[in-house]
């Protein structure tokens, strides 16, 4: 008897918890019913081969759907969407590198190992406790209680399934996961092949931007810089004096800027496939579209300005592992983490601070042919410690050697996000500090000859922005040419730093848009003279 009882326990428990993560709800989810029908039912079968591989089955079943279930959660948490057992299984390399960046390699190995260990262990303990030497019989009182536990299961399961739940804190998480993931998978893969058959067909022409013939143009993604920051009662304060500040500062040069927003594909990660979306112009909100689309004759924002006469580059901080990717996107040239001179320290994930990076981009990268720069920064990037300050005095940056009294400043990742508010706090300080050095980038750059976009890549996680928060981010158009301005306000933006309010996402275009623009207001020329090259 205590067999049974420990058995449907222990697994009901394996197959609860994740849903508990996922939900923030254990009342409405204590009972997982299908425990409580095969564990009864393995135990009463006879011993023999059959046995053993029923068991087999019925624990890979449960293995899998737990690992769904914890994905699921996982996902929900730093992406706030649901698991796709299709799709995000690359995904685990990118855990990895984000907790290895955290908490160092070793410690993240045994963490993932220990984790890997713990599961492992509880279904091979299940495994040996489902197979008894000598199975229940029938003729025992354990083998009725077994036969009435598994008997009751079946009927309950049964009536779940057909929408009447008489026990209402009980649930059948293994049919509903495996329902869903299955579902998820045939649309995907269906999807999959609309998405091929769509670049193929319907590709997005390369086209010539003379509108932009001898400008640069400067594509700045500010990490996880969502709308939540300027409209959320909780972070506002923080940047919206920032955002006035910038507006003063930049009139006082001269400067034009104009906001509004754009729709994100995806909140609290994979920045790549937002860069992906607003360099193609088509939605890519999945790794599998993103592969894809790399893989295509899909022009991108890349080609239309190597068609321009544009010089073309990739500032990416972030990128400390070999990037093929970028070499598919067709760029002039990339600087990823090897390729900047930084010899200050590293900041947990963030390999260098964003005013490093956007100094190094000004000094050393933006000679006078005209550009195309995607620049990707990295500051406000998870966990949001520590906080730097921004040096008035740009010359000071160097080779970043001027940021090492920060390398320890404030608390490590692991104190720090054991408290949600203080987590809270770092999230809106360090997108200030991100977005006070692009403004601050912008009165260096921004003259008569470039177009400045700064722009969000997502939304945080749900754990900031709270349930259903809108997937926009503000977007700032900036140039010394009001002509370049122009259109975005043409197009709903409104003069200033600060972007219309969220009312409906409906009315929100999505980042796929911006390339599309580009490309109805700039295909005919505006004012604009090649800028010549020094004699």
């Amino acid at each position: 008897m205590r067999r049974l009882v420990i058995s449907i326990a222990v697994l009901n428990v394996l197959l609860v918890a994740p849903l508990w993560w996922r939900f923030n709800d254990i009342d409405a989810r204590l009972i997982a019913w299908e425990p409580w029908l095969a564990v009864p039912v393995l135990l009463l079968l006879p011993r023999g081969l059959w046995r053993r591989l029923a068991v087999g089955a019925w624990l890979a079943w449960l293995a899998l759907v737990s690992v769904a279930n914890i994905g699921d959660a996982a996902t929900y948490t730093a992406f706030g969407r649901s698991f796709n057992l299709y799709l995000d299984l690359p995904l685990l390399r990118s855990v990895f590198h984000l907790l290895e960046g955290n908490v160092g390699q070793l410690a993240a190995l045994g963490l993932m190992g220990a984790a890997i260990l713990l599961f492992m262990g509880v279904l091979v303990i299940a495994g040996r406790w489902l197979l008894p030497r000598r199975a229940f019989s029938l003729r025992e009182t354990r083998g009725k209680v077994a036969l009435g536990c598994a008997g009751l299961a079946a009927l309950l399961i049964v009536l779940e399934l057909n929408g009447q739940r008489l026990v209402p804190f009980a649930r059948v998480p293994m049919i509903n996961t495996t329902m869903f993931q299955w579902q998820q998978v045939t649309q995907t893969h269906a999807a999959r092949q609309d998405f091929a058959q769509t670049l193929a067909q319907s590709p997005l022409p390369v086209r010539p931007l003379p509108g932009l013939l001898g400008r640069n143009v400067l594509l700045t993604f500010v990490e996880s810089y969502g709308v939540t920051a300027i409209e959320n009662p909780r972070y506002r304060d923080a940047l919206r004096p920032t955002l006035e500040k910038w507006q003063t500062r930049l009139t006082a040069q001269g400067i034009h800027v104009a906001s509004g927003l754009l729709s994100a594909p995806i909140r609290g990660g994979q920045s790549w496939l937002a860069h992906a979306t607003a360099l193609s112009g088509r939605e890519v909100d999945n790794q599998m579209w993103y592969r894809l689309l790399l893989e295509s004759e899909h022009g991108t924002l890349v080609d239309d300005f190597n068609a321009t006469g544009h010089r073309t580059l990739s500032v990416m901080p972030a990128i400390t592992r070999a990037w093929p990717e970028g070499e598919a996107y067709g760029f002039d040239a990339i600087y990823a983490a090897k390729d900047l001179p930084y010899a200050g320290p590293p900041l947990h994930w963030v390999t260098m601070p964003d005013q490093y990076t956007l100094d190094y981009t000004a000094r050393h990268l933006l000679d006078d042919s005209p550009h195309f720069a995607q620049i990707a920064l990295i500051s406000s990037h998870a966990p949001w410690t520590p906080i730097l300050p921004v040096l008035d005095d740009w010359s000071l940056v160097g080779d970043g050697r001027v940021f090492a009294p920060w390398e320890n400043a404030g608390d490590p990742p692991d104190v720090l996000w054991q408290d949600l508010e203080r987590i809270r706090d770092h999230y809106a300080w360090s997108v200030d500090y991100a977005v006070n050095v692009a403004g601050r980038f912008a009165e260096r750059v921004a003259d008569e000859q470039t177009l400045l976009i700064i722009m969000g890549d997502h939304q945080p996680a749900p754990l900031i922005t709270g349930e259903n928060a809108s997937a926009a981010v503000p977007v700032h158009v900036i140039s010394a040419d009001p002509a370049l301005v122009e259109p975005f306000i043409e197009r709903g933006f409104v003069p200033g730093t600060r972007p219309p309010s969220v009312n409906s996402e409906d009315e929100i275009a999505g980042m796929d848009a911006l390339r599309r623009w580009l490309h109805a207001d700039f295909a005919v020329p505006v004012s604009a003279p090649r800028r010549e090259s020094p004699p």
